[in-house]
């Protein structure tokens, strides 16, 4: 459950949910469907996962997820934020023990950053979690920059507890393989990471490329340098950036 954990000392719900592949008996046993909704536009819902969400009779996730998704489903929609998810948790697996269909959403896939939701999921309820596939933004941001995914070095940092490996593999691997970062608000944004990896020892002359918001009407691409990136620090503080929280940053090698 989410109080049940430090994740400066373990253990990190991830963990739980990447433990064991996915069985054939879980399949069996009306697992509770984990979704990745997509990037945001409906567009970009795969009709599998639209299926899961339509079919359900509880919905849980964070509300900025589930609002994407209120009116493409009848279930009553369980929403919370960092502070009760707990609580939200396990209101919603008690409604799964009581035989009630069950879905949990999120943001793009689950698979790229979003195990430790899936984990405290998996933590709450009395059967087998699913986990449907969903669109990232970082598929769509390695469409832009076209960095395949067989050349590039994918980190998240939107994640709580300890960042330093995930750093450090970015500092080994940039200029030699693209890198795509999911960011962290505010405290590891993109600039942060641009003068981070400056300080390391990268070309300053590598084209950066700041993507926001992804497949909404109003998203945004930078196209910079990685100096000139790491040059925004300025701009920004441990409350600020100067970009949005919805962010993707690719990096693309020499």
């Amino acid at each position: 459950m989410s109080d049940d954990y430090d994740l400066d000392s373990g253990p990190d719900p991830a963990d739980l949910a990447a433990a064991a592949s996915e069985s054939a008996s879980d399949r069996s046993e009306a697992p509770v469907d984990a979704v990745g909704i997509g990037p945001g536009n409906p567009e970009y819902l795969t009709p599998r996962g639209e299926r899961a969400i339509h079919e359900a009779e509880v919905v849980v996730g964070f509300e900025t997820v589930v609002d994407y998704v209120r009116e493409r489903t009848e279930a009553d929609c369980l929403t919370c934020g960092y502070r009760d998810e707990g609580e939200t948790l396990a209101t919603f697996a008690d409604r799964v023990a009581d035989g009630a269909t069950g879905t949990a959403v999120l943001m793009g896939d689950p698979n790229h950053s979003g195990y430790q939701f899936v984990g405290k999921v998996q933590a709450a309820v009395d059967r087998p979690v699913r986990i449907v596939p969903g669109i990232s933004s970082l598929q769509v941001a390695a469409s832009r920059a076209r960095t395949p995914m067989e050349a590039t070095t994918f980190v998240t940092l939107h994640k709580s507890g300890e960042i330093t490996p995930d750093l450090d593999r970015l500092r080994e691997a940039v200029g030699e393989r693209h890198l795509l970062v999911l960011p962290r608000p505010y405290d590891w944004m993109p600039e942060d990471i641009a003068a981070d990896v400056l300080d390391a020892g990268a070309s300053p002359s590598l084209e950066a490329l700041v993507f926001e918001r992804l497949t909404h009407d109003d998203e945004a691409v930078t196209t910079t340098t990685l100096g000139e990136l790491g040059a925004r620090t300025a701009d920004s503080d441990a409350s600020t950036s100067p970009f949005s929280d919805l962010s993707v940053l690719a990096v693309r090698a020499d």
